[in-house]
């Protein structure tokens, strides 16, 4: 590259985003427990949806996505036209970044938040701000004092990624009403479904027009390797992110696979169920071994140790079991691991062999 030849501002500042590793030389079939995949995978009708879309391969997909958005409408009480779908609910994330912040904007979001929030600020030549959280966990008012006419979007996640703890509907309103006027709250609902009765924020956004909530098909729908992804917000700010989005952004088989997965509700109540009956034996048998964690409200755990070093030791020894969790040092914790929650065998091994390596100390 010559020197005249340069990215856009802000574009070098990002760090690559790394996924949670899936493989451990030397080690076959481990148990991957570190990108808070579905243990039970997709249900059987979205697998045979996508089975079926192999017929229709040389066709053009929906432009629209008018079908999966009437399932989500349907399946949600949403109004469809109000719902935008997208490579998964990262590219949501990126087109509101690109729509609404810029060079002198600002973009606030916690200081243990998605690591996708900061990039898409970046890629946009946004000024990312982070904010402190308390006990890891959302501070309200602690966004509140961060924000000025400067800020164009408020991004946290609810239950939030790595920590998993989630903060209340009404710390949420409180924030949006008193955010300056210019600035929209995004919630990031990808770990929404694991909470019983909870909507997400869609309530609140009927009732606002600064506030945006984005989900995702990778978790609970058990359909990460398809990447799919929606948000739902006010009419005019969808119709804005429209303008920025590919017409053909979603092929025929993930459009179908994800509409079929979301008309399937019954696999989603059973993975919720035995997702909360393990996550809560998981920190509870952590604790006995002297690992604490908060209460999560996700699919996974947040295992907290004495020190970086103790973390990375036992990271090292799960490994070598065959067992593969997530640092998350890029989180500013790196005294922690953050443990997703697998079926019931995988979490009795790995809660056994923190058990040893604890004991071997």
């Amino acid at each position: 590259m010559t020197s005249e030849i340069r990215p856009q501002p802000g574009i070098l500042d990002i760090a690559l985003y790394e996924g949670g590793a899936a493989h451990v030389p030397g080690v076959a079939n481990a148990v991957k427990l570190s990108s808070n995949e579905n243990p039970f995978g997709p249900s059987d009708k979205a697998k045979e949806a996508f089975s079926r879309a192999v017929h229709q391969l040389h066709r053009y997909p929906s432009t629209d996505h008018a079908a999966l958005r009437q399932a989500i409408g349907e399946v949600h009480g949403l109004e469809p036209s109000q719902i935008i779908c997208g490579v998964g609910s990262d590219e949501i994330i990126h087109f509101l970044c690109q729509a609404y912040a810029g060079p002198g904007d600002e973009v606030l979001f916690t200081e243990h938040g998605f690591l996708m929030y900061r990039i898409s600020a970046l890629a946009a030549g946004a000024t990312p701000v982070e904010v402190r959280e308390r006990d890891r966990t959302t501070d309200v008012e602690a966004l509140l004092a961060a924000a000025n006419a400067r800020t164009k979007l408020v991004f946290i996640a609810n239950p939030n990624n790595p920590t998993g703890t989630m903060i209340s509907m009404a710390e949420v309103e409180h924030l949006a009403a008193n955010l300056p006027q210019q600035a929209i709250l995004v919630l990031d609902g990808a770990y929404a479904e694991y909470v019983d009765g909870y909507d997400g924020g869609a309530e609140i956004i009927g009732r606002r027009g600064n506030v945006v909530m984005t989900r995702t098909f990778s978790k609970i729908y058990g359909l990460g390797g398809l990447r799919i992804g929606w948000g739902y917000g006010p009419r005019a700010i969808i119709d804005v992110l429209n303008r920025l989005r590919g017409p053909f952004n979603l092929s025929a088989a993930q459009l179908e696979a994800a509409e079929a997965a979301v008309r399937d509700q019954d696999h989603v109540n059973r993975c919720r169920s035995e997702n909360a009956r393990l996550r809560v034996w998981l920190a509870e048998a952590l604790a006995e071994h002297g690992v604490s964690s908060d209460t999560s409200l996700a699919n996974f755990v947040l295992a907290r140790f004495h020190d970086a070093a103790e973390a990375e030791a036992c990271d090292e020894w799960l490994r070598e079991q065959g067992l593969i969790v997530r640092r998350v040092a890029g989180y500013k914790l790196p005294q922690c691991l953050r443990i997703t929650v697998g079926d019931e065998s995988a979490c009795r091994r790995v809660a056994h062999a923190v058990g040893q390596f604890k004991g071997n100390r």
